[in-house]
C-alpha cells in the first residue's frame, strides 16, 4: 500500500511541507533537529491516532498553531484504486476524513492505512512495561479480526464502569452485571490475543535468524492477566472482588495482560542489553508487518527512525535487504548519507530536511532512471 502523496501542516516544526515518496526506500537527511522525525511521526499519527513520541497535545502542534493537518494518498491493497484520508487535530478534538466521507471514531481512521513504526524507544516493546505490548498486540488484531474491536470496547465499558462501583463502594448486585460482561468480552479477547501471538510467533522464528542470528531461538510466552488455566475470568473476578474493594479497582482481567520474549542468548531470564532489545523489538515489529501482509496482501508502510545510531552497519544492511526483497515502501531518516549506498534492487528516493523544510534532492547526473530533470534522487 505504497503512500504517493503525504501533505504535513503544523507538526512541530514543520510548518507546510509535501511529499511525493517512491515506491520503494525514501531517504531523509538532515541534521539533528531538523524536522526528519516529525514527517515520520506525522505518518505514525495516521494509522495510531497518536505520535510515537506521545499524545497530540505533547507538543506535537506547532507552537502558536491551532491544530495539526495531515493528508495521505495512496494505493490500495486490494486493487480499488487511490484511496486518501485526512486529519486535523487540535488536541482536544479532532477532525477527519477517509476517501472524502467524514469518521466519528478515529480507530476508523486509523483502520484506513497500515504503518510499523521502528523508532529510539521501541525497544520499551520487550524491555519496558506491558502497556506498549499489550497495543502491540491490540493493534495487529485491529486490522486482522474484525471481531476482537467490538469485544475490546465491550470490556473497556465494562472495566470502566466496575471501577467506578469498586470505588464508590457499591453493593455486589451491581458489580454482577458488569462482571458477566467483562468475563464474556475478556475471554473473546483474550482467545484472540495468544491465537495472534502463535502467529507472531512463527513469523518471528523465520525472521529473527536472517536479521540477528547471533541471538538464537526465540520464543514468545502469553500471560493473560489472570491464572487462566485454574479459573475462568468471570471466577477469577469473583476471587478478586475483596481485594479489588480494597484496592479500587480491578486487578484481573485482560487489561493486566502481558507477553514476553526470551531469546537463546539471554537463557534463564537473563534480562536483554539494550542493543539485543534493540535487535528483538524491530524482529517483533517486521514479523507483525509479515502476518498482517500476509492476511491484507500487501506490506504495510514501514517507518525506520534514525537508523544509523539504532543498529549497526551489518544490522541494517541484513533489515534493509529483508524489506527490499518484501517490496515494502520504507521510509528512513538518518543525519547524513552514510545509510548509502542502500542494498536493495530497488532505487531509492532522497529527501533534504532543514530549518522545517523537506526538499527532494537533486537527481544525480548518473542515476538510474535519472533524465538529468530536478526531482527526488533515485539512487
Amino acid at each position: 500500500m505504497p503512500i504517493s502523496r503525504l501533505h504535513i501542516r503544523n507538526v512541530r516544526r514543520l510548518v507546510e511541507v509535501e511529499l511525493h515518496p517512491g515506491p520503494g526506500v525514501n531517504l531523509l537527511v538532515g541534521p539533528n533537529g531538523a524536522g526528519k522525525t516529525s514527517v515520520l511521526e506525522a505518518l505514525h499519527l495516521m494509522a495510531y491516532g497518536r505520535s510515537f513520541r506521545g499524545r497530540v497535545r505533547d507538543g506535537l502542534i506547532r507552537t502558536g498553531a491551532d491544530a495539526l493537518e495531515v493528508f495521505v494518498a495512496w494505493d490500495a491493497a486490494d486493487g480499488r484504486g487511490p484511496r486518501r484520508a485526512g486529519l486535523r487535530h487540535a488536541g482536544d478534538r479532532w477532525d477527519g476524513r477517509v476517501d472524502g466521507e467524514p469518521v466519528d471514531q478515529l480507530g476508523t481512521l486509523c483502520a484506513a492505512l497500515a504503518v510499523v513504526s521502528f523508532e529510539p524507544g521501541s525497544h520499551a516493546l520487550v524491555s519496558g512495561g506491558g502497556e506498549p505490548r499489550r497495543r502491540f498486540l491490540d493493534w495487529g488484531l485491529f486490522h486482522v479480526e474484525h471481531d476482537f474491536v467490538p469485544a475490546w470496547r465491550r470490556y473497556a465499558r465494562a472495566l470502566r464502569q466496575r471501577n467506578a462501583l469498586l470505588k464508590a463502594g457499591r453493593p455486589d448486585t451491581e458489580l454482577e452485571p458488569w462482571e458477566r460482561e467483562m468475563a464474556h468480552a475478556g475471554e473473546s479477547m483474550t482467545h484472540a490475543r495468544a491465537v495472534y501471538l502463535d502467529h507472531l510467533q512463527d513469523a518471528l522464528m523465520d525472521l529473527l535468524p536472517q536479521l540477528a542470528p547471533s541471538l538464537g531461538r526465540v520464543a514468545l510466552e502469553f500471560q493473560p492477566g489472570w491464572k487462566r488455566q485454574e479459573l475462568s475470568l468471570g471466577d477469577a473476578l469473583l476471587v478478586a472482588r475483596g481485594r479489588d474493594r480494597l484496592v479500587g479497582h480491578s486487578t484481573v482481567g485482560p487489561h493486566r495482560s502481558d507477553w514476553r520474549v526470551s531469546v537463546g542468548a539471554a537463557p534463564s531470564g537473563e534480562a536483554l542489553s539494550r542493543g539485543q532489545a534493540k535487535l528483538v523489538a524491530l524482529s517483533c515489529l517486521l514479523a507483525q508487518a509479515r502476518h498482517l501482509a500476509a492476511t491484507l496482501g500487501a506490506w504495510p508502510v514501514v517507518v525506520l527512525d534514525d537508523l544509523a545510531s539504532e543498529l549497526d552497519s551489518d544490522h541494517r544492511t541484513r533489515v534493509l535487504q529483508l524489506l527490499d526483497a518484501t517490496g515494502a515502501q520504507v521510509f528512513v531518516s538518518g543525519t547524513d548519507r552514510d545509510l548509502l549506498p542502500l542494498p536493495g534492487r530497488r532505487p531509492t528516493t532522497m529527501f533534504h530536511v532543514e530549518q522545517g523544510r523537506v526538499e527532494p534532492e537533486p537527481a544525480p547526473s548518473r542515476a538510474v532512471g535519472s533524465s538529468g530533470a530536478s526531482g527526488p534522487a533515485v539512487v
